[in-house]
C-alpha cells in the first residue's frame, strides 16, 4: 500500500469516526431534549408533570397560569432542554392532574403552594429557578419565601406581586367578589364588563354570573388572542386544549373557587416584596405588555425592589410565550448561564 493510499485510507476512518461521534451526541441532546410525561402521588392526587433535560444541569421550575396548564411550556421546554433540567407540574384541577371536588379539596393558592412544595421534594428538587406566570406567581412566591434558599433565579411573566397590577377594569367586579360572593352588579359597569352585561342581556348580573363568563370558549380565546401583534400566530391547539377541561363538570366551581381566593394573594404582596428586597433573586422580567389582566402596571414596581434586574416589555398579549416565545427562550438562556451554577 501506497503512503498515499495510506492517507487516504487515514483520512476516510477519521471521517467516518468524527461522523459517529457527532451522531452520538445530536442523539444524546436529542434525547435530552425530549420531553417526558409524568405523574407523582402527592396528598393521594395524581399530580401530572413535563420533564425535560439532565437533572445534573441547573433546574427550571416553571409554574402555569389560569386557564392553563403546564401545556403553555410544550415549546419553551424541549427549546431549553439541551443545558437546563426543566420541570412543569398541573396543579390539582388542571391539566391532567386529578381534578376532585371543589367539595373534596381545598382550592385555595395557600393549598396549592402546599402541593408544589411537596411536589418539590418528591422529586428531590434541590436549587432551582421559577417561572412565575398569572396563577404561577402566587404560588411561586409563596414557595419562594418559605424557602429562600433554595431560589437561584425567577423569571416573571405576566406574574403580579404589586396592588399597581390589579388596580384596573379587570379586576374591579373580582376584588367585590372576594368581598361578598353573593355580590350582584358590583363593579360591572365600567368599560371591560359592561359589554358581558349587555351580551347576557342581564342589567342585574350577578359577579359570580359575569366571573363564569371568564370561562367560556370565547373567554378563553380572548385570554390568548387578545394584545398579539397576529392573531394567526397563536395556534387553536391553545384552547382546543384548555376548554375541554374547563367543561368538566365540576370544574367551574372550581375555578370560582380560585377567583375567590385570589383575594387571598394582595395581602401577602408586602411579605413577597420584603422576601425581594431581603434575599435579592436575580430576576428577568418578560411581560407582555398588552395584557389587560396583568398589564405592565404590574411589571414596573419589581424595579422597587429588586437590584439585579433584567426587564423586558414584550408587544404581545397574557400569554406571551405564544408569539415570543423564541425571545423569551433565548433571553432565559443568557440570563440563567449567568446567574445559576453549572
Amino acid at each position: 500500500m501506497t503512503r498515499h493510499s495510506i492517507r487516504t485510507l487515514m483520512t476516510v476512518l477519521a471521517f467516518l469516526l468524527l461522523s459517529f461521534w457527532l451522531g452520538q451526541g445530536a442523539r444524546a441532546a436529542e434525547r435530552l431534549g425530549a420531553v417526558r410525561y409524568k405523574t407523582v402521588t402527592i396528598d393521594g392526587l395524581d399530580i401530572f408533570y413535563r420533564e425535560a433535560g439532565d437533572r445534573k444541569n441547573p433546574t427550571i421550575l416553571l409554574l402555569h397560569g389560569f386557564p392553563t396548564s403546564s401545556h403553555m411550556f410544550r415549546n419553551l421546554i424541549p427549546e431549553l432542554a439541551d443545558q437546563f433540567h426543566l420541570v412543569a407540574p398541573d396543579y390539582p384541577g388542571y391539566g391532567f392532574s386529578s381534578m376532585p371536588k371543589v367539595d373534596e379539596f381545598e382550592y385555595s393558592f395557600d393549598n396549592m403552594a402546599k402541593i408544589v412544595d411537596k411536589f418539590i421534594d418528591a422529586l428531590g428538587l434541590g436549587k432551582y429557578s421559577i417561572y412565575l406566570m398569572d396563577y404561577g406567581a402566587p404560588i411561586g412566591f409563596r414557595v419562594a419565601a418559605r424557602r429562600p434558599d433554595r431560589v437561584e433565579t425567577l423569571i416573571v411573566q405576566n406574574g403580579n406581586a404589586y396592588v399597581e397590577g390589579i388596580n384596573n377594569n379587570f379586576w374591579e367586579p373580582i376584588q367585590e367578589y372576594w368581598k361578598d360572593r353573593g355580590a350582584v352588579n358590583k363593579g360591572l359597569d365600567n368599560d371591560w364588563w359592561k359589554n358581558v352585561k349587555e351580551a347576557y342581556k342581564n342589567p342585574n348580573l350577578s359577579n359570580e354570573e359575569a366571573l363564569r363568563f371568564l370561562l367560556t370558549l370565547g373567554a378563553t380565546k380572548w385570554q390568548y388572542t387578545n394584545g398579539v401583534r397576529n392573531v394567526e400566530a397563536i395556534s387553536p391547539d391553545n384552547w382546543g386544549h384548555v376548554q375541554p377541561l374547563l367543561d368538566r363538570e365540576g370544574n367551574q366551581e372550581i375555578q370560582l373557587q380560585m377567583f375567590y381566593s385570589y383575594g387571598s394573594n394582595p395581602p401577602l404582596y408586602p411579605e413577597w416584596q420584603k422576601y425581594l428586597r431581603t434575599h435579592q433573586p436575580p430576576t428577568l422580567i418578560v411581560w407582555g405588555k398588552n395584557d389587560e389582566i396583568f398589564p405592565a402596571a404590574g411589571a414596573h414596581p419589581y424595579k422597587r425592589d429588586l437590584e439585579n434586574l433584567e426587564f423586558h416589555l414584550l408587544d404581545t398579549g397574557h400569554f406571551a410565550l405564544e408569539e415570543d416565545g423564541q425571545f423569551i427562550a433565548d433571553a432565559m438562556r443568557k440570563f440563567l448561564h449567568k446567574h445559576t451554577a453549572e
